[in-house]
């Protein structure tokens, strides 16, 4: 007669909590695009404000380099008096857009979403005003 031992039945458990563990295991692992999730969402393009729609996008993604005087490149978006400068002389635009011949931004990630360069697109053709 066989005695029954943990030992002699390890190999089995460790496949039979592998098994179970699997699962979880699996569904803890996902990537989101923004564009996919949000994909219905209107892009809010007319009446963009300064206040409520480019500093926001400013303080999400650019000020923790560009802020104040001693801004990287010179550059500070923390303001709107530093901002309008940028908007006006075309850095802006070409920076967020990826133009060739400017900085792209934000340096060191992704390239910002499709609908928020756009809003900092039509901010700027409209004068950029602080509104």
């Amino acid at each position: 007669m066989k005695r029954f031992s943990i030992v002699y039945n390890l190999p089995m458990a460790a496949r039979l909590l592998t098994l179970m563990a699997l699962p979880f295991t699996l569904q803890s692992c996902y990537y989101d695009v923004e564009e996919e999730l949000y994909q219905n969402v209107p892009c809010v393009t007319g009446n963009v404000t300064f206040s409520q729609h480019i500093q926001p996008i400013f303080q999400r993604n650019c000020v923790v380099c560009h802020t104040g005087a001693a801004g990287n490149g010179g550059v500070d978006l923390a303001s709107y008096a530093g901002a309008s400068v940028v908007a006006k002389n075309g850095r802006l635009v070409g920076a967020v857009s990826h133009v060739s011949g400017f900085t792209p931004m934000p340096q060191g990630a992704s390239k910002l979403p499709e609908c928020t360069i756009n809003q900092i697109k039509a901010w700027v053709e409209a004068g950029a005003p602080n509104n």
